[in-house]
Parts: C-alpha cells; sequence; structure tokens
C-alpha cells in the first residue's frame, strides 16, 4: 500500500505534490519523496517518516519544474526501516527515469535474476519497485531507436513490461525529456485516476491512487486508468493512452474497499463509502439468517475503516480528527454531539449514529497502539458498554472504578 502523484502543469507543481502527499498520506507513512523535472534535469527529495517531516521549506525551494511525481510509502516488500528505498526510484540509463511503485511483485526474484544474468543491470536494495524500474528501464531501451521517445515507443516498452512482470503495480514514473508515464497490471489491483484542470494556458493534467487527491487540489476527475493500460502526459501537456496488455480484466483488491482507501473516495466508478456499507448490510444479513439464535448486545468496529460497514441506524461516522474531544455547550460532561450537529470538516457521505455517545471513549479508543497496548482501547470499550447498560458482570466493576477516577479527576480541575 503506497500513495502515488503525479502532475503535468503550467506552473511549478512541487506544492501540488506536497498536497498531493498530505491527502494521501493514509496509504503510507514510514516514508515520502518528491522528484520534478526542469528542463531534463531532475530534482529530488525523499527520506523516511511522514510527509510534514520529510519536506521543509528549504527542500521546497529545491524542487523547481513543471513536471514531477510524488509517493508515500507503506513498505510490503523491503525493508521498513531503510531510507535507501524511500521512493521514487531514479535510474539514469536510458534517457533518466524516476519512478513510484504501489503494489507488490510475486515474480520479483526471479526478475532480480534475469535483470544480473541478462540485463546486465545491478539491483541495490531488496524493493521490488527498484526491479520495475529496471525491468522498464531494460524495455525502454531495447524499444527506443534513437535519442528522442515518442508515444509509440514508450508503449511498446509498457507491452514488454506487462509480458515480464507478474503481481500487482500502479505506476508512476517520469522520463526526462518525455513526460510522466503512468500504467496499470493488466488486472486493475491497484487503484489510479486521471484528472484534469483548464487554464488560460492550457490543460493541466494529474494523476493519483485515490480521486480525493484529485478533488482537493481542484482538478476534476476524468477517469480511472484502465487495467493493462498505459498513459503519458508529454512535456507540452498533450496526453496520449494504449492498451497494452493482451488480456486485460478489471480485479481490484477488495482490501482498497475495505481499509486501505479513503471513505470518500471512488475508485472504478465505486463509492468506497457505498461499499463498505453495502458489505455490512449484507454481512448483517448473514448473521440475521444464519445466527439469530445468538444474543447479541454491541457490534464494535475494529478497525475504524470497519465503521461504515455498520448497517444504518448503527453507524457513527469518525471525526475528522479522533485523538481530538469534540463537545457542545449544551451536552453533560464527556457526551459528544447529538444527531443533530454536524462537523464542518466531516467526512462526505458519513452521517451520525441517532441519540448520543461518548466522545471520551472514542478518545481512549485512540489511543491504542500497534505495539499491543491495549489499555485505552479497553476502557474506551467499557465506557461504550456502559452507556449501553450491557456490560458483562465481570467487566462491570471495571467501569465503575474508571468512572469513579473521572470524576474524582473533574473535581480536582
Amino acid at each position: 500500500m503506497c500513495g502515488l502523484v503525479g502532475v503535468v502543469a503550467k506552473n511549478a507543481v512541487n506544492q501540488l505534490l506536497y498536497d498531493g502527499l498530505m491527502v494521501l498520506q493514509h496509504r503510507g507513512q514510514d516514508a515520502a519523496g518528491i522528484v520534478t523535472s526542469e528542463r531534463q534535469t531532475f530534482h529530488m527529495h525523499k527520506g523516511p517518516g511522514l510527509v510534514r517531516d520529510v519536506f521543509r521549506t528549504r527542500d521546497m525551494r529545491s524542487l523547481p519544474g513543471n513536471l514531477g511525481i510524488a509517493h508515500c510509502r507503506y513498505p510490503t516488500a523491503g525493508s521498513a526501516f531503510a531510507g535507501s528505498e524511500a521512493q521514487p526510484f531514479y535510474v539514469n540509463s536510458p534517457f533518466g527515469i524516476v519512478l513510484g511503485h504501489n503494489g507488490n511483485l510475486t515474480n520479483s526474484d526471479q526478475l532480480k535474476q534475469e535483470m544480473f544474468r541478462s540485463d546486465l543491470r545491478h539491483i541495490n536494495t531488496n524493493s521490488d519497485s527498484e526491479v520495475l524500474l529496471n525491468v522498464l528501464a531494460h524495455e525502454l531501451e531495447r524499444a527506443a531507436t534513437g535519442p528522442r521517445l515518442d508515444p509509440e515507443t514508450v508503449f511498446n516498452a509498457v507491452a514488454n513490461v506487462h509480458r515480464r512482470v507478474r503481481g500487482a503495480y500502479a505506476i508512476v514514473a517520469m522520463i526526462a525529456g518525455c513526460g510522466v508515464l503512468a500504467f496499470r497490471d493488466p488486472h486493475g489491483i491497484r487503484p489510479l485516476v486521471i484528472g484534469a484542470n483548464e487554464t488560460e494556458l492550457g490543460t493541466e493534467w494529474l494523476v493519483a491512487s485515490e480521486s480525493v487527491a484529485l478533488e482537493s487540489l481542484g482538478f476534476r476527475i476524468v477517469r480511472d486508468v484502465a487495467p493493462g493500460e498505459a498513459i503519458l502526459f508529454d512535456e507540452a501537456g498533450g496526453f496520449h493512452s494504449r492498451q497494452c496488455a493482451a488480456k486485460a480484466a478489471l480485479s481490484p483488491c477488495i482490501f482498497e474497499y475495505v481499509y486501505l482507501a479513503r471513505p470518500d473516495s471512488l475508485m472504478d466508478g465505486v463509492s468506497v463509502y457505498e461499499a463498505r456499507l453495502h458489505m455490512g448490510e449484507q454481512l448483517a444479513e448473514r448473521i440475521n439468517r444464519h445466527h439469530r439464535h445468538l444474543d447479541i448486545d454491541v457490534v464494535i468496529p475494529v478497525p475504524d475503516t470497519s465503521r461504515g460497514h455498520l448497517p444504518r441506524g448503527f453507524r457513527q461516522e469518525p471525526l475528522h480528527r479522533p485523538d481530538v474531544h469534540h463537545a457542545w455547550p449544551d451536552d453533560p460532561p464527556e457526551v459528544g454531539a447529538t444527531e443533530a450537529h454536524r462537523d464542518l470538516d466531516g467526512v462526505q457521505g458519513q452521517e451520525r449514529a441517532r441519540g448520543r455517545r461518548l466522545d471520551r471513549a472514542r478518545h481512549d479508543q485512540s489511543r491504542d497502539r500497534a505495539d499491543g497496548a491495549r489499555g485505552g482501547r479497553q476502557q474506551g470499550v467499557l465506557r461504550l458498554l456502559g452507556a449501553a447498560g450491557a456490560i458483562p458482570e465481570r467487566l462491570r466493576h471495571r467501569h465503575a472504578d474508571a468512572r469513579r477516577a473521572d470524576r474524582h479527576r473533574a473535581e480536582r480541575g
């Protein structure tokens, strides 16, 4: 899981790329990188960490140019701690190519051996993205007949990449002197969407992993990149496309809809939020058919992306910032907004639950950590169960102790 952005604009693109990565930060928090192109010279800055921590003002000033690509990384291959595996990756031959990759290759070990023995290319990291970059570079070298590239040559190279590579890959690359290239694997496993913005100087193009990046940057959604299709935005802003796979069929990753993507995204024409809601409704029907004998008191969505799976009447939308406590003046202590109140920056398509809820419980749940510390979540679940009057007897005393501690802290101010 990673986030990709590629832009061909009429003005400097560094801020557009940065803002796009911020919107896609949920797709990868381990590393980030931006590469821009100015008169066939690449300017790159990347490193481990969140987008806001990787890029400072001085870094942004060193990224001039009207073309660029950006990447935020969640490592599923290679090392999670190696700064050398932050993307985009770069090779200087042929032409000069930088590439960002979202997905996983299933034959990366075989390709790495082929790169060394047949293509005489050295792979310096354990990242399958570097393998894919070198496959693309080798195929471009084979397809090219001179120092200049045309769209047909680029598309022939991508077709050969499809023949050699197996697995999931959504790619945004930039070729010096040519433009920005984007393509998906023949199954369309990872998402990639195209946007356009009309200006006085001409059309600007943007491609990103999710539609929310386009909308937040003021681009209208044109369409998704089709499975096996390659898109080339040349330096002048021209749009070129071709189906490069012999057999292409859309088979997207269901985990994108279940967990990875933002709920307000559209992927391949499908609303992520509505998909989650329909899956939850079907799950509720299945439970009703096969497990009617169960005495179910409460349904708790864990992780938080499953909140949208709850059928209508049960669901609560996540706060924009789950670690911030929202309360209204007319509410009693620890009780958040009623159904009549709406967050100004709420997520599109989300609804509040009927009745009231305890924001303190949400706040406590947000402190749960990946290292296994479950204290915050336990207290949060207990408060939610207590509010519904459904705490098992063996846990009731813990809930009472927690409430007494809260009252004691409130009295002390």
